[in-house]
């Protein structure tokens, strides 16, 4: 893994934090993608010491700045050999009838559309060399829809579908594709879904030990750093506690 560069998307907190903290301390070079400049910059002085570190402040969603931004990254970063598709949200958790249609299209627009701008921009190189590997974080919420999840499952399931197609349209090129899907995991993800409400987000982990970014970074790490010829195409991960994206041992 020596000299090898990851761009992260999402990378300013949760898993994309967790993992780029990972990465940095096995000398991985990183690309740190996110929409707030200040927790870029923070990372970035925490993590300068054990690796080269850039940062790209744009929103996923905006197809023209991703473009600019990545295509014009300094010829030492511009050879990306792991790409981890992080970024991503839940809006809101209402029955499809009364759901709000700001959050579906930000959901629509942060999981599935910025996933899908970032994997255009990164792919040229990676296909000029024949080399590289792709991580797209979904959810199991891609493999079973629950109650009130509608779009955000939708999302997911998005991308579910557009990581097995890019792997299957990607086969000889050399570029390893796969998918880790997350359940239940205690990170910033229910404070955006609750729109800030933290009370409300706390309960959400409650009564069980849920995942840490932290596991899910570790997982990424084992994932990477497989012999060339292995891809993990597809892995889904819950803690003890989770059995389902319903049934959850709660204390």
């Amino acid at each position: 893994m020596n000299n090898k560069t990851a761009l992260i998307t999402g990378a300013t907190s949760g898993i994309g934090k967790a993992t780029a903290i990972t990465f940095a301390k096995n000398g991985i070079n990183l690309i740190l993608c996110g929409r707030r400049q200040n927790r870029l910059d923070e990372l970035q002085n925490e993590l300068n010491s054990y690796c080269e570190v850039t940062t790209l402040n744009f929103d996923v969603r905006d197809k023209k700045d991703v473009f600019s931004k990545i295509n014009g990254l300094p010829k030492s970063f511009s050879e990306i050999d792991i790409l981890i598709n992080n970024a991503g949200n839940a809006h809101g958790l209402d029955p499809f009838q009364e759901g709000n249609t700001d959050d579906w299209e930000a959901m629509i627009d942060i999981n599935v559309k910025g996933l899908l701008f970032v994997s255009k921009a990164v792919l040229p190189q990676m296909l000029e060399r024949k080399s590289g590997h792709i991580i797209n974080i979904g959810s199991t919420a891609g493999k079973e829809v629950y109650p009130r999840g509608n779009v955000y499952c939708a999302s997911k399931y998005a991308v579910d579908a557009i990581n097995q197609g890019m792997r299957i349209d990607l086969n000889g090129k050399g570029i390893r594709v796969g998918a880790i899907n997350p359940g239940m995991v205690e990170t910033e993800f229910s404070e955006v879904r609750f729109k800030g409400d933290s009370e409300k987000a706390s309960k959400v982990y409650q009564g069980f030990t849920p995942l840490q970014a932290k596991d899910i970074a570790d997982i990424i790490w084992f994932t990477v750093t497989r012999p060339a010829h292995v891809n993990i195409a597809d892995l889904t991960v819950m803690s003890l506690d989770q059995a389902s994206s319903t049934v959850v041992n709660k204390k």
